[in-house]
């Protein structure tokens, strides 16, 4: 059990310094080794040297960077030293970075060569392969600051589709007690977890502390790319990973290096984003048959520890409210469906320097999700959609995920999202962008006439294009704007 008070100290001193903790790969498959002492000894080495640097508690720095393994002991560091790491996304355009390093307050901005020119003039940036990352690193023993209750550890900023990023700011206090719960339910000392999502979003960042504090090994990917995670399962292991739909569907299409690759090692998968419908079930299961498949739900506001995993759960249900949390559903149509609002010690401290944004935080304490859900009888929970997904047309409600629920039944569909586009009549209307099975021919007649035939007439799409693959954003979730851009953009051009 972890004893330390500062998120930065979660290195167990019983895990043999010698034991691998991270395996980085980059993007020409050079690995990076670092032992478990290793990843101490440069963690303290960057916490001194930041103090050397004229740092002081309480100050910024951000990371612009691909997923490395110093990028994990920068972070470390700084928040023994109790300074605040604001990881960025360098998917970003360069003047939504200029913005969230402006806004975080960094005195500092740690990057990689590939991102160096994102980060503005007269802003220090540090190479981490640079010459000058030495002057960064102090070598020696370091003790960590021991945080205040309310004190932030990091912040992590959102993907900004409703508006510019907001820096979420998140206490020490908060982030022990996920890593000390997730890792009373889940043992991993002896796994290798497979981490290819970007550190700047807390999927990714949960679990590579998660594993760190368990005495794992992590094998680190710069990003995602179907084939390098495909070989690194195989060449590594791997026995614990965590996806997302769509990584699935990219994998599926890799036949050469799938028949190839032994991944029977993988004995968790750890879904999140989207529901798990029967097809994606069956896609894991064909991908992955010795995997146990985690529908996963967490927000970067209230923290990945929401919901809890029976193991006996209907497909496509993320679980029970977990024992440590306090959930409730609010709306016209609760308890059994409304919108999530939940309460647990991993709450968020707020915004950073967002007076102009309400707080969505309840007044006694709940933070408000803005997630649809509904509850079966027998208590298990389902993901709905989003309350600024849905949309209206012709008076009724529809809420995207219900109906890409539907579409995905289809024995010819391998994933399917729906986007609202403007109509003169029923003020918007559904369209569908599908991928397909491989091999199949299915059109668009086929999928409405489906549509019609198993949901409510007014959900069903009224225009529906086939895409290789969905369009995803930075945290390689479905990139529902761009989609909607681009169905606008065909309506214009037919």
């Amino acid at each position: 059990m972890i004893t330390a008070s500062n998120l930065g100290d979660i290195l167990s001193p019983s895990v043999d310094p010698e034991k691998i903790a991270i395996i980085g790969v980059d993007a020409g498959q050079s690995e990076t080794i670092l032992t478990y002492g290793g990843l101490a000894a440069r963690a303290h080495a960057f916490a001194r040297g930041l103090v050397r640097r004229g740092l002081k508690r309480g100050d910024r720095v951000a990371i612009v960077a691909a997923n490395r393994p110093d990028y994990i002991a920068l972070m470390l560091g700084a928040m023994q030293a109790g300074i605040v790491p604001a990881p960025v996304n360098f998917k970003f355009p360069k003047a939504t970075i200029e913005h969230v390093i402006s806004d975080s307050g960094a005195r500092a901005v740690f990057c990689d060569p590939a991102r160096r020119d994102q980060v503005a003039d007269g802003v220090e940036a540090i190479d981490f392969d640079g010459p000058g990352i030495a002057e960064w690193l102090d070598a020696g023993a370091f003790t960590p600051v021991v945080p205040e209750e309310r004190e932030p550890a990091l912040t992590l900023y959102t993907s900004g589709s409703t508006g510019r990023p907001k820096g979420v700011l998140l206490s020490h206090a908060a982030h022990l007690w996920v890593v000390r719960t997730r890792m009373a339910d889940n043992d991993l000392s002896d796994d290798r977890v497979l981490i290819a999502a970007p550190l700047y979003h807390m999927n990714a960042l949960a679990n590579a502390l998660l594993a760190l504090a368990s005495g794992a090994t992590v094998v680190l990917l710069p990003q995602f790319q179907a084939r390098s995670f495909i070989g690194a399962i195989a060449r590594h292991r791997c026995t614990w990973a965590t996806a997302v739909p769509p990584m699935i569907a990219m994998m599926l299409r890799e036949k050469e290096a799938l028949a190839d690759a032994d991944l029977s090692s993988v004995r968790v998968v750890r879904m999140g984003s989207a529901p798990v419908n029967d097809t994606l079930s069956g896609q894991i299961r064909e991908l992955l048959p010795n995997a146990r498949i985690i529908n996963a739900y967490g927000t970067t506001e209230g923290g990945p520890v929401v919901f809890f995993s029976t193991g006996d759960e209907p497909t496509g249900s993320v679980g029970k409210p977990h024992p440590g949390v306090e959930l409730r559903l609010v709306g016209e149509e609760a308890p059994d469906k409304g919108v999530l609002q939940m309460k647990s010690p991993a709450i968020m401290l707020g915004y950073h320097n967002r007076p102009d944004v309400r707080s969505p935080i309840t007044d006694d304490g709940f933070y408000d999700t803005g997630d649809v859900f509904r509850r079966d009888e027998d208590g298990f929970y389902y993901f709905v959609g989003r309350t600024d997904d849905m949309f209206v047309s012709g008076g009724e409600n529809i809420f995207p995920g219900e109906v890409e629920a539907v579409l995905e039944t289809h024995p010819e569909v391998l994933q399917a999202s729906v986007v609202p586009v403007d109509d003169d009549i029923k003020g918007q209307k559904p369209v569908a962008f599908i991928v397909r099975k491989p091999g199949s021919t299915v059109d668009e007649q086929a999928i409405k006439a489906f549509a019609l035939e198993n949901a409510p007439a007014y959900q069903h799409p009224r225009r529906v294009w086939f895409l290789d693959q969905m369009l995803l954003a930075s945290t390689n979730k479905i990139d529902r704007a761009a989609l909607r851009a681009r169905a606008e953009a065909e309506l214009k051009a037919s």
